[in-house]
């Protein structure tokens, strides 16, 4: 939406010169009468920061990621300048700023739309029925069936070469692929890695795969009872036979995670020491910390295939094998999606199966959601704080020079590899099925796609 900025010497000052020509949606509801402008900017950012704002609690009042991103610590103010320019202040330098304000959670609304609902009472339909500035107008959620949505005439790139993306749901992987097949469908997310060499030689499919800006992991709740020593932490460390869950689960689709990020990432320590699959080793540590005998536990299961994992349950199934050779006993568990997060967020789980995808691959968004005490309650399941790896990567942000943020998150994941308060296991290869007559695809590193780029041959 900005067409150039600048940033002050200080690095606290970031001023966005928006694009003039910059049109929403219309939709049943509402006509804009204006192209973007400051207003909506403002309004976008204050809906997530402000508690007192009129939108703020609308559909919940849960802004994760604003959170996650460290927004309400980084931002001191959003400002309107004039019609087409807005100043954003900090509280102090981040070199991430600008990474930050590019991902989607931070799209922006039109304020005339919202201020229309609130003043008819319906402000709960700015959710139910948002309007953009993108490629493509949503028109209609079906429930559990199909989310649809048109061409924008109107988009400020051009329109976009064809008229409807639908959205199918269909949560059975094997059904997904069977449309794929019989032409029913174009795309296909999530396959199963059992089909992954069927697709190569289909005639039929393009097979998209990259490596993805990802991380399966356990989570051992540090606050729980013997999962609070570091000894048994470091103990199912060296119980847990992380390549025989990437040969099993991912099937050639993932590597054997060595650090808490990919090793295309900034940061990523080649020379980090390693828990290697040792069960004498294990059994000593246990010992060492007063359970030669073992324990009790439970490893939550996640219900769904995330794309960092195509089976969290088979990869807890092996994790309980392993443990119960060290006589740690683990009752497998699972919940409801929505049910499964909120309780994992509030601490009630013992170990777990998670994942994590970078948004605009950095270190930092891999280490600071998953693992900074700024994000208790939230994405740090672990719940594990340590001043000296917090003040590490609040430090990191502040500076500009890649060989120093280098160094600096290379003695973070050293604190973290020492601390063991999650398992890494494996980053996942993300594969993407698609059509022959689909051309013009991009597969994204950070696992969603923009179909704007796409035209289909007949």
């Amino acid at each position: 939406m900005a067409e150039k900025w600048e940033v002050s010497e200080d690095g606290l000052t970031y001023t966005f010169h928006l694009r003039k020509d910059v049109s929403f949606h219309s939709n049943k509801l509402f006509t804009p009468s204006r192209n973007l402008n400051a207003d909506d900017v403002v309004f976008s950012f204050q809906r997530q920061a402000d508690k007192s704002h009129p939108y703020y609690n609308v559909s919940g009042g849960t802004y994760f990621y604003y959170q996650w991103m460290k927004l309400p610590k980084i931002l001191k103010s959003v400002e309107k300048v004039d019609e087409h320019t807005v100043k954003m202040t900090l509280n102090q330098p981040n070199s991430l700023f600008l990474t930050t304000v590019a991902i989607d959670f931070l799209s922006i609304y039109s304020k005339e739309y919202a201020d229309k609902l609130l003043a008819e009472g319906k402000p709960e339909l700015l959710d139910q029925q948002p309007i953009g500035t993108g490629p493509f107008e949503f028109q209609v959620y079906q429930t559990d069936q199909a989310v649809r949505y048109k061409a924008n005439p109107n988009y400020w790139q051009g329109k976009a070469k064809f008229e409807r993306l639908i959205f199918a749901i269909t949560p059975d992987a094997g059904t997904r692929y069977a449309k794929l097949k019989a032409g029913e469908c174009d795309v296909i997310d999530f396959p199963n890695i059992a089909d992954i060499a069927q697709m190569k030689q289909d005639q039929k499919v393009t097979l998209f795969e990259r490596e993805g800006l990802n991380l399966a992991y356990l989570g051992l709740n540090t606050k729980k009872a013997a999962l609070d020593n570091v000894k048994v932490r470091q103990a199912l460390q060296h119980a847990t036979d992380k390549k025989a869950i990437v040969d099993t689960v991912f099937q050639g689709g993932g590597t054997v995670a060595t650090n808490p990020f990919p090793n295309s990432v900034l940061g990523y320590n080649e020379n980090l020491a390693q828990y290697e699959f040792d069960l004498a080793k294990a059994k000593k540590l246990l010992a060492e910390a007063g359970y030669p005998n073992g324990f009790e536990t439970e490893i939550w299961v996640q219900p769904v295939v995330r794309p960092s994992n195509p089976n969290p349950r088979r990869t807890a199934e092996i994790i309980q094998a392993d443990w119960a050779k060290i006589g740690v006993k683990a009752k497998l568990v699972s919940h409801e999606w929505a049910d499964f997060n909120k309780r994992t967020r509030e601490g009630e789980f013992s170990a777990g199966t998670y994942g994590w995808t970078s948004r605009n691959g950095d270190p930092d968004n891999f280490l600071f959601p998953l693992l900074s005490k700024e994000n208790i309650p939230g994405t740090n399941y672990s719940r594990w704080t340590d001043n000296e790896f917090d003040g590490l990567l609040q430090k990191v942000v502040q500076t500009q020079n890649a060989t120093e943020r280098q160094q600096l998150y290379q003695q973070a994941v050293e604190i973290f590899q020492k601390n063991t308060p999650i398992i890494p296991i494996a980053h996942a290869i993300n594969y993407v099925p698609v059509s022959k007559r689909v051309q013009g695809f991009v597969q994204s590193p950070f696992g969603y796609t923009s179909f704007y780029s796409v035209t289909l041959a007949e």
